[in-house]
């Protein structure tokens, strides 16, 4: 390092002792289960609607997945794709394929099947554990073409009787006779093997997220990347004993993984899920369960806010509500607090990072940039170092704009059998973040752009050229670039720019169909503009930047 103003740590002045104290984590998630099964084992850690499931008994489930598992010839290392919503079998099955020794793989369900088989092919996935309607739908034809040779399904209707769930819709299926029933599995009693615990140097999960090559890459976190940021969040927070924690945020998300799921396992608290995000549906949670945390991106908060049946009531509980994975504006965050009661914090991360390696600790508020309008994303942890560096990976004084860089033990040791990748974006086991940004003498970190192209809607990454290689399939399109434009719901949402071969015939809507049909619902273009020409420089490579350009001029 070339300056020591980074390195001083300027916000630890602005950290109580307990958010900067020294912390002893467990080994990991296993073992603060085990914990919490000897500490309090008919406490209720899972609750589904009106279900719900004591430590024993997810101890005892997920026991039961693991022998399973390994009987089936699962060794550990092996990878355990897990593509399911927010219910009890995501936990069971994270669980059970940790105690068998495998590294889970979460998959966002709204994945299509060209996206799925990547991961399954990329990550030389084993084992599939998904819903059976996703299974009989399209995973059944994705898995037969890749390394996957044990499958348990489940319906989502399980561990719960409630029939007024909104979300829960759907009808139960057949069995397949082509997976195993996940439920079945649990409850069959087996045994877990004796001799796979995890420990904190192995990698636990491969979270795919894109690149700069576009294809989706596999961070590695390991046991002891989680466990760093689930301990500091159960020492830092000043929740109760036994804290009740919502499922705002998808567990298959590192946001929801790390700060729901294992901030929530590694407080013996309450984790409260509801399937998926439907706003009545959340509001009704809030109101039974009074929850005391959750996280969630922005257009959560949004949605709830604006839903006719809301009220100061429902919020009355919380102790901390969170926010990142979408820019947080400072208009929402005064508004929330004064409909609502609860002032939202902002927080920073990245897949890379296992979630937070920044954010606003209770007691304290987050400035706004006087300039930018630009809401402070927080203040960085006691063992983190965030520095700001130009071009040349220099630091840059404070207050001035560059590359977001990050070192801490939170930060994961690279990509998924991409070397070249992980020397890129980890020089010297420091992340290059990508994003650009500023500190403040005090430490504040401020977050104002995006270094690489990608597109955050609503807290999900978008890649464009994933979008754009799906355009390229249609036979009417002749160029095409995708870019992010500004949206007041989602932050940030997907512009294409299309010109058509000759005598072509075809619309906007249809080209935005068309790749909605391919691609994850966050991922399709909600606007397509057709131009005679896309901008090029000389040698033809497309010029987003006047695009987008084009974009803020309108």
């Amino acid at each position: 390092m070339t300056d020591s103003r980074y390195a001083a740590q300027p916000w630890l002045d602005l950290l109580s002792d307990a958010q900067k104290g020294a912390i002893s984590p467990a080994g990991s998630l296993v073992h603060a289960l085990r914990r919490a099964v000897a500490e309090t084992p008919d406490s209720d850690f899972l609750a589904y609607f009106d279900g719900r499931l004591a430590y024993r008994d997810v101890d005892e489930l997920s026991d039961s997945v693991a022998g399973h598992l390994a009987a089936r010839g699962l060794n550990r290392g092996d990878r355990v794709a897990v593509l399911l919503q927010n219910s009890p079998h995501f936990v069971l099955a994270v669980l059970g394929a940790w105690k068998a020794g495998a590294v889970v793989v979460p998959v966002n369900p709204m994945y299509k099947a060209g996206e799925v088989a990547h991961v399954l092919r990329d990550g030389e996935v084993a084992a599939l554990i998904c819903s059976d309607r996703a299974w009989e739908s399209y995973l059944r034809a994705t898995a037969a073409d890749s390394p996957v040779r044990i499958v348990l399904t489940g319906c989502e209707l399980d561990f719960q009787t409630w029939g007024g769930a909104r979300v829960l819709t759907f009808e139960r299926l057949p069995r397949a006779t082509d997976a195993d029933d996940l439920v079945a599995v649990a409850r069959a009693g087996h045994k877990a093997p004796g001799d796979r615990d995890p420990a904190p140097s192995d990698i636990a999960l491969i979270s795919y997220t894109s690149g700069t090559s576009g294809t989706p890459k596999g961070a590695t976190n390991t046991h002891g990347n989680i466990m760093y940021n689930a301990e500091r969040q159960r020492t830092g927070l000043g929740l109760p004993e036994r804290p009740v924690y919502f499922a705002l945020a998808p567990l298959f998300h590192i946001t929801g993984m790390v700060c729901q799921f294992g901030a929530c396992l590694n407080s013996a608290g309450t984790l409260v899920l509801a399937y998926r995000f439907e706003a009545g549906v959340v509001l009704d949670a809030f109101a039974e369960h009074r929850p005391h945390y959750t996280v969630g991106p922005s257009t959560a908060f949004m949605a709830l806010a604006a839903h006719p049946s809301v009220t100061r009531d429902h919020f009355s509980s919380f102790r901390v509500i969170s926010s990142g994975g979408a820019p947080l504006p400072p208009a929402l965050v005064e508004k929330f607090r004064a409909g609502f009661g609860p002032y939202i914090r902002n927080g920073y991360g990245l897949t890379e990072c296992t979630a937070p390696c920044a954010s606003v600790p209770p007691g304290l508020q987050a400035p706004v940039d006087p300039v930018s309008g630009t809401l402070a994303v927080g203040l960085p942890g006691p063992d983190t170092v965030v520095r700001i560096v130009d071009d040349n990976g220099e630091e840059v004084p404070f207050g001035e704009q560059g590359e977001i860089v990050v070192r801490g033990p939170q930060v994961v040791p690279g990509y998924w059998r991409r070397p070249d990748a992980t020397a890129e974006t980890f020089p010297g086991a420091e992340l290059r973040t990508g994003d650009i940004g500023f500190m403040d003498e005090h430490g504040w970190l401020y977050v104002v752009d995006r270094k690489k192209d990608m597109i955050n809607a609503s807290g999900f990454k978008v890649w464009p050229r994933e979008v754009e290689d799906v355009l390229y399939t249609h036979p009417a399109v002749r160029e095409a670039a995708v870019v992010g434009v500004p949206d007041g719901y989602r932050g940030e949402t997907v512009k294409a720019y299309i010109s058509l071969r000759p005598d072509a015939d075809t619309d906007p809507d249809a080209l935005a169909v068309y790749c909605k049909e391919r691609l994850a619902a966050y991922k399709y273009p909600r606007q397509v503009e057709i131009l005679p020409d896309l901008p090029k420089t000389a040698s033809g490579k497309i010029l987003r930047r006047e695009l987008r350009s084009r974009t803020q001029g309108n």
